[in-house]
């Protein structure tokens, strides 16, 4: 054995005596070993063999400067080396929180102007919950606390995050949902739509909405939350004909509206946020992953001004709160990113430039026989695997397709997660055209194989 294969061994033998990884059937992982990353550049990961890979998932949904950013690797020295740490409470702040606080008022939509900030996705969803079911009490309807929420939908998996989640296994764990949440059909045209049109099935699901408040009493529903588009439900780009729907039913009924921006936010879409793509006017927006571009853990909550006055001018204390909020040394590497962001273009490349690229060469791949759809929006893709595509029918079992094609994209350099029989990519933002071709043939390749593996000839 060379000494590279010894220390691949060395560290799965670590990782399989120590180490319980999330979202982890830990059984299969022990029998198979942990592919161990070691390093990365650019849009690649290397594995501890020496493997490059293409990671088309920019980590999770994250690394949207791409990997080895030394501008964000310096920001975090500097600031250690000034403030390692100190907290936000004891009436105090520090300026890399009280900058990225203002930056992102900059940045966000001009009806935010107040941020919460957080360790996290899901402790952003956590605060959002905390945030508006203390809007209106202070308001003096404290009934007025249920939050309508999406089957399949992902927040996060802390216990509120997970509830507001609309995701059966998470829910089949740990007595999910906790009470006060309820949840709708999703605007999943290729899965769920039938024989409707995409306009006629946008409608349908938007309206499922108006159809639960009235059950549920107007008096009693505090917000809907949403992602623009889901991501980890397998990056479902609703109709066109939902979004506007879903704002006239809240603006109508004077509910709350929650845009989770964690994964559309900063660029994924071509536009800053999700909202600003589909044009959705949020009350707030929990975000964290392409805050930071991944290299230090931070979320926040945008608070739009309706709001942030209420819990300014009426609230009094606000009992909610981390050790880590605002952290340091973590603000200043968002701030960096921030900087990044805007000062080489990157949202408008995506917008003007890779984007349309990216959706050409994508939607090429919805000539392959395996593939009954191809959608995509910015930086966020998803192909659909189905047996046959005149009728949108699965492989049986279903998501073992995905798993498959999974497995091989990987054994070829290429990290393509699978979501059921979806496949899904969310790359890094400073992809080029000459990644995105890379992207196409090796994906285009992995479906062959696939097919093969399926009994499946082109």
């Amino acid at each position: 054995m060379n000494d590279i294969a010894e220390s691949t061994r060395q560290w799965q033998e670590l990782d399989r005596r120590h180490y319980l990884h999330p979202f982890t059937h830990h059984k299969s992982l022990a029998a198979k070993g942990s592919r161990i990353i070691t390093h990365a550049e650019g849009v690649y990961i290397y594995d501890s063999e020496g493997c490059r890979i293409f990671d088309a998932m920019a980590g999770l949904w994250c690394v949207n400067v791409g990997y080895g950013r030394h501008e964000l690797v310096d920001a975090a020295a500097k600031q250690m080396r000034e403030l390692p740490y100190y907290n936000s409470f004891f009436q105090s702040a520090h300026p890399p929180a009280v900058e990225l606080a203002a930056l992102l008022s900059e940045v966000t939509p001009a009806s935010f102007n107040h941020a919460f900030f957080t360790g996290s996705g899901s402790e952003s969803v956590d605060t959002v919950l905390r945030m508006v079911r203390r809007y209106w009490e202070i308001l003096g309807r404290p009934h007025k606390s249920v939050v309508i929420s999406r089957v399949n939908a992902y927040h996060g998996s802390t216990i509120a995050a997970g509830s507001l989640g609309g995701m059966k296994p998470m829910h089949a764990q740990g007595g999910l949902p906790i009470p006060g949440i309820v949840h709708i059909e999703q605007p999943y045209w290729f899965e769920c739509g039938g024989d409707l049109s995409t306009e006629e099935f946008g409608l349908k699901t938007a309206r499922a909405l108006e159809t639960k408040i009235n059950e549920i009493g107007v008096d009693k529903v505090a917000a809907f939350i949403a992602e623009p588009i889901q991501g980890a439900g397998g990056v479902i780009i609703p109709p066109e004909s939902y979004w506007p729907e879903i704002q006239r039913i809240c603006d109508n009924y004077g509910i709350l509206l929650v845009a989770d921006e964690v994964i559309c936010g900063f660029g994924r879409t071509g536009e800053w946020f999700g909202s600003d793509y589909f044009g959705i006017k949020p009350d707030l927006m929990p975000m964290a992953k392409g805050l930071s571009s991944g290299y230090l853990p931070i979320g926040a909550v945008m608070v739009g001004d309706r709001v942030a006055d209420v819990l300014i001018k009426e609230g009094g204390d606000f009992h909610h709160g981390f050790t880590y909020s605002g952290h340091p040394v973590a603000c200043a590497v968002a701030v960096a990113n921030i900087e990044i962001l805007r000062g080489e273009g990157v949202v408008e490349n995506v917008k003007t430039k890779t984007g349309p690229y990216l959706k050409r060469r994508w939607q090429e791949l919805e000539s392959h026989p395996l593939v009954g759809e191809s959608r995509i929006a910015g930086f966020l893709g998803a192909i659909e695997l189905v047996r046959d595509k005149a009728t949108r029918k699965r492989f049986e079992p279903k998501g073992r397709a995905g798993e498959i094609c999974r497995d091989i994209c990987f054994e070829k350099g290429l990290v393509m997660r699978a979501i059921g029989d979806t496949m899904v990519i969310s790359p890094p933002l400073i992809a080029s055209e000459q990644h995105i071709d890379e992207l196409i043939t090796l994906a285009g390749e992995c479906l062959d194989q696939t097919a093969t593996a399926l009994g499946i000839t082109r």
